[in-house]
């Protein structure tokens, strides 16, 4: 053990005459702690609530989506197969998506309505993990061998659990969907309506999805708007959802106009923003904490001085440089700083754990869209906690540490 870490554990450790000054340490270890376990509590929560809410986008959205400025796609097969090759890319399948009005009889609902190939979209989309009710397969109905191959079945529908409670229909019951582009008939223009089954209800948790979207298969929807073989667009997964970035340009070097490829980042990319400066701003906030636990370093150190002017006399007298004496004040309040953020890691990760397993805070439904809070700690967050205590530790002995190391042997000594 080297001379100034030995002076610094005597100083801290030993006892005192004035008690106050080993109640200020006490506090400002204190300090350090709450201000770490606190911020690694609230990120982990922020990083959840980005994650589950991540995870709930992507499970009825793509990863990203092949699109047109002419609004729609012929030769989607093809493009389907090239992108479905394409590096990072896992699967993809073609969609149209458009606006429509949904009649159960009773109430009336606007609807975003999407046409998807059930065979390749349950590969891309995760849809089904969503579904309380029925099976994405189950959009594709055909008669059975009772009704005879030439009766009419109606098509089926999947509707969000919001809007299924909003008509007020459960499955098994009947819908009618009303076409904004209808048909042109002698008495003008008039809105094309089908009859379809629901067969499904999906809850993703977010509440504009599922208050709004209803899937249907993807010819019936070519059928019912009456725009033929086309499609709105390609969906895609890909193997890695942060090399979207990458993949994206990987697939614009290869597409020419009028396509444009947009990833699940620019598509959310106000939301996700927001939930990113959020969590800089508490990150800011509550690093206040460290800092006033800061300031009982500089005058638990500082009374300290005062208290030891004459051992720090002495200690010149025989030959302690100005460098030694300030380092062993520095060390000092290191050990207050280390030991506070130990201590504030601990607590952090033990909270963080019992929050995980017991689940004893309940969000109320009508507000939020998860039941309780989520965690996940994140590693990069936890050092760069642990670098801030630490750092503004250090700050907090520069001045106490240099009025130390400027003291005149010969003065403090005088009246001793």
């Amino acid at each position: 053990m080297n001379f100034e870490l030995f002076v610094s554990l005597r100083y801290l450790l030993a006892k005192r005459r004035q008690t106050f000054i080993s109640l200020i340490t006490v506090i400002s270890i204190a300090g350090v702690a709450v201000g770490v376990t606190a911020l690694i509590v609230v990120l982990a929560v922020m990083n959840g609530f980005q994650e589950d809410l991540r995870t709930r986008i992507l499970g009825v959205t793509s990863h990203m989506v092949i699109g047109s400025f002419g609004g729609q796609i012929s030769d989607y097969r093809a493009l389907t197969e090239q992108v479905g090759r394409a590096e990072g890319v896992v699967a993809a399948t073609p969609f149209i998506y458009t606006q429509v009005m949904i009649s159960s009889g009773k109430k009336f609902s606007g609807a975003v309505l999407r046409g998807i190939d059930p065979q390749t979209a349950s590969s891309v989309l995760n849809l089904q993990k969503s579904m309380t009710r029925g099976n994405v397969e189950d959009l594709v109905r055909k008669p059975s061998s009772d009704q005879g191959e030439e009766s009419e079945v109606h098509p089926g529908i999947i509707l969000g659990q919001q809007l299924a409670e909003q008509l007020g229909v459960h499955q098994g019951e009947w819908l009618t969907i009303i076409s904004p582009v209808g048909r042109v008939t002698p008495m003008g223009q008039v809105p094309k309506s089908r009859l379809f089954q629901v067969v499904g209800v999906f809850r993703s948790g977010m509440y504009e999805f599922d208050n709004t979207l209803a899937y249907v298969d993807l010819v019936t929807a070519q059928q019912f708007l009456g725009v033929g073989d086309v499609v709105t667009g390609v969906e895609m997964k890909l193997k890695d959802i942060y090399d979207a970035q990458e993949v994206g340009e990987n697939l614009r070097s290869q597409l020419a106009y009028p396509l444009y490829v947009r990833d699940w980042m620019q598509m959310n990319h106000s939301l996700f923003s927001a939930l990113k400066l959020e969590k800089v701003v508490m990150f800011i906030i509550l690093t206040l904490i460290i800092l006033v636990a800061a300031f009982n370093i500089v005058s638990s150190l500082i009374m300290m001085v005062m208290e030891k002017t004459r051992d720090i006399a002495i200690l010149k007298a025989m030959g302690a440089t100005t460098a030694r004496i300030r380092k062993i004040f520095v060390m000092e309040g290191l050990m207050i700083g280390v030991s506070g953020t130990i201590l504030g890691l601990f607590g952090g990760f033990s909270l963080c754990a019992l929050l995980k397993r017991y689940k004893f805070i309940e969000l109320p439904p009508e507000i939020y869209y998860i039941p309780t809070l989520p965690v996940q700690v994140n590693a990069l967050d936890v050092w760069l906690i642990a670098l801030a205590a630490i750092l503004i530790s250090l700050m907090a002995t520069i001045y106490p540490s240099r009025q130390a190391a400027k003291l005149d042997p010969a003065e403090a000594l005088r009246y001793e």
